[in-house]
C-alpha cells in the first residue's frame, strides 16, 4: 500500500503542542545511548507519550534541548519538541557515521527541512514547502517517491499546505517506520538533553 501526506492528517490535529514545532528523526542500527553519545547529550529520565515529552521539553532553559528516543525495529525514533537539532547538518552529519539519518522539521513560522544523511555525508535535503530546491550528493534519488506521497512542485501555491505531511510520509517510505497516533501517545520515551550551540 502506498503512503502519501493524506495517512499523516491527523498528526496537526492530535498533537497540535508537538505540531507547532518539532523535528523528527529516524536514525537505523543506533541504540539510544549510543545516540545520545555521539550528540553529547546527557542522561534524563524515561517519560511516556509526547504530550509529556513536549511539557518537559517547554520546561528546560534556552541552554538545552529535550530529545525523546524509542526503538522502533531496527530504527531509534528521536523526537525534538521545538528543536530542530536533527536537521542540523554541524550536529547531524557526524553522528550519522556508519548510518542512515533520515530527519524532518518544521517550526512555528512554517519553515522547515528535511534532510537524509548516510555515513557523514548530506544524499539529499530540502525545504518541505519548497521541494524543486535540493542539494546534497543523490539529491534526486527520492524525487519519484516525493511526487507519490504529495509534496507540491511548482511554482502555483496549494490550496492546502500538506508539506509536513508530506515529510512524514517520505520518512516512512525511505524507513518503513510509521509514526502512529499511539506510537506517539503511549510509548516510553528515553530522553536526554543536548547543549544547543
Amino acid at each position: 500500500m502506498t503512503v502519501t501526506a493524506a495517512d499523516y492528517s491527523w498528526f496537526e490535529d492530535t498533537f497540535p503542542d508537538l505540531a507547532e514545532a518539532y523535528c523528527l528523526t529516524l536514525v537505523k542500527d543506533l541504540a539510544p545511548a549510543d545516540l545520545l553519545r555521539r550528540l553529547d547529550g546527557e542522561e534524563g529520565p524515561v517519560l511516556t507519550g509526547a504530550a509529556a515529552v513536549v511539557e518537559a521539553a517547554y520546561r528546560l532553559g534556552d541552554s538545552q534541548q529535550l530529545v525523546a528516543m524509542a526503538r522502533v525495529g531496527p530504527w531509534t525514533l528521536m523526537i525534538e519538541p521545538n528543536g530542530h537539532l536533527g536537521v542540523d547538518e554541524e550536529r547531524a552529519l557526524p553522528a550519522s557515521a556508519g548510518t542512515t539519518w533520515i530527519s524532518h522539521f518544521c517550526n512555528v513560522n512554517g519553515l522547515g527541512s528535511f534532510l537524509w544523511a548516510e555515513d557523514g555525508g548530506v544524499r539529499s535535503a530540502f525545504e518541505p514547502v519548497l521541494p524543486d530546491s535540493r542539494w546534497g550528493s543523490t539529491p534526486d534519488d527520492q524525487l519519484s517517491a516525493m511526487h507519490r506521497v504529495g509534496f507540491h512542485f511548482g511554482t502555483d501555491a496549494p490550496d492546502v499546505d500538506r508539506s509536513v505531511a508530506a515529510a512524514f510520509a517520505l520518512a516512512e517510505t525511505m524507513t518503513g517506520v510509521r509514526p502512529t497516533p499511539e506510537l506517539l501517545g503511549t510509548t516510553a520515551f528515553t530522553c536526554g538533553f543536548l547543549r544547543i550551540r
